[in-house]
């Protein structure tokens, strides 16, 4: 598979890698989902960081926080009775993040919804950068990187989905992801693929 990228017009996001999400005494895993796809994630993810810092590409943390003043009534109801009240909540340790801690010079973007592009400054931050590319990386799959791949497809950035840097609560619903994802809203790949395509860029590619 050949990609067509280039680092120089790409940001890797990283999305709700948090302890409310990742972590086994989290909200999330006391709510008897598996996390177990996490940990087989984060080696992935960690060479995938390291080596998009030696290409000068930008890396950008999705943070979730939830609050009062966010919580609206639809909003609330996501969660169908479900007793998840303290998930990722303002100044919270389940808020911090999970086994990576970002450098000076990365950018952290606030979320307060599934979609990373809803009600925040990623976009404004992207078109700065002036990125084209969007690198996926994070948690969940088919929730919250999903969403957020879908949305920045239907604002015209290319999307990479990496495979092995994100993870689900089930195979099944990480595998369904990348099935919609490389059909419908840009291209699936790992990340060993796409480190190796660093190498096949032109110098001086624009």
């Amino acid at each position: 598979m050949k990609l067509e990228w280039n680092p120089q017009h790409s940001a890797l996001l990283i999305v709700d890698v948090q302890n409310d999400y990742c972590h086994k005494e989290g909200c999330l895993a006391k709510q008897d989902l598996d996390v177990s796809m996490v940990e087989e994630m984060m080696p992935n993810l960690k060479n995938m960081i390291a080596t998009m810092k030696e290409e000068n590409v930008p890396i950008i943390y999705i943070q979730t926080i939830h609050e009062n003043s966010t919580d609206s009534e639809t909003w609330i109801k996501r969660l169908k009775g479900k007793n998840q009240t303290n998930l990722c909540r303002k100044d919270t340790w389940g808020a911090e993040f999970y086994q990576l801690e970002p450098d000076n010079d990365d950018v952290i973007v606030i979320k307060h919804r599934y979609s990373a592009f809803i009600n925040t400054r990623l976009d404004s931050v992207l078109r700065a950068l002036k990125i084209e590319t969007l690198l996926m990386a994070g948690v969940s799959t088919n929730i919250c990187v999903e969403s957020t791949a879908r949305d920045g497809f239907m604002l015209d950035y290319d999307v990479i989905f990496l495979s092995d840097c994100t993870a689900a609560f089930s195979r099944e619903a990480h595998d369904m992801t990348l099935q919609t994802i490389n059909q419908f809203f840009g291209t699936v790949a790992t990340s060993n693929e796409v480190i190796q395509s660093i190498h096949a860029i032109p110098v001086g590619s624009e």
